[in-house]
């Protein structure tokens, strides 16, 4: 951050009085700017024992596979926003489930919150998706998934064969990996 989006001047790093962190300050109008993790969603939507997957056509990772997933908007629900992204990827509609996986990706600041989903009717390709496909878990490109909160959420998704067996959680940094 270089400028204040209160008055536009220039900001500095700096702890605020009883903050235990640095912070983006305005040297001008003293406007703290915090920065906070944005948020992921997704879905794996299955259909009659497979699941959806959309291969990219947006960087980063172009021409890898993922379930659909995205940043959420104000004014949705993540539920809501994990429905809005199979919308958008995947031109499917989905029965949003349950929340069953969470992955902090520290170094890139989001958290990625995955649902159970099931597809309702068919699927497209979107404006940012080269192509969908059904996939039984035998079937699934592994070595070819964009990112690693996708095959965590992969994993675990089969692991618990659609039951609802809580929220598996996942940490994901620049050279180390933590499960709980």
């Amino acid at each position: 951050m270089k400028y204040c989006s209160s008055c536009g001047s220039l900001v500095a790093r700096r702890k605020p009085a009883g903050d235990s962190r640095e912070r983006w300050i305005c040297d001008v109008c003293n406007t703290t700017h915090y920065q906070n993790p944005n948020i992921v969603v997704g879905c794996v939507p299955q259909q009659d024992g497979k699941i959806l997957l959309c291969k990219r056509a947006i960087e980063p990772r172009y021409g890898f596979w993922t379930v659909p997933a995205g940043f959420l908007e104000l004014g949705e629900s993540i539920a809501e926003g994990a429905a809005r992204e199979t919308m958008e990827e995947a031109c499917a509609r989905v029965k949003v489930g349950h929340l069953f996986a969470s992955v902090d990706v520290v170094d890139a600041g989001q958290v990625h919150l995955f649902f159970t989903g099931e597809l309702i009717g068919g699927h497209a390709v979107g404006e940012e998706t080269l192509e969908t496909a059904m996939y039984s878990e035998a079937e699934i490109p592994w070595d070819d998934i964009a990112f690693r909160s996708g095959t965590f959420a992969l994993r675990k998704y089969f692991e618990d064969a659609g039951r609802n067996n809580g929220v598996h959680i996942h940490t994901v940094r620049r050279n180390r990996q933590s499960t709980d």
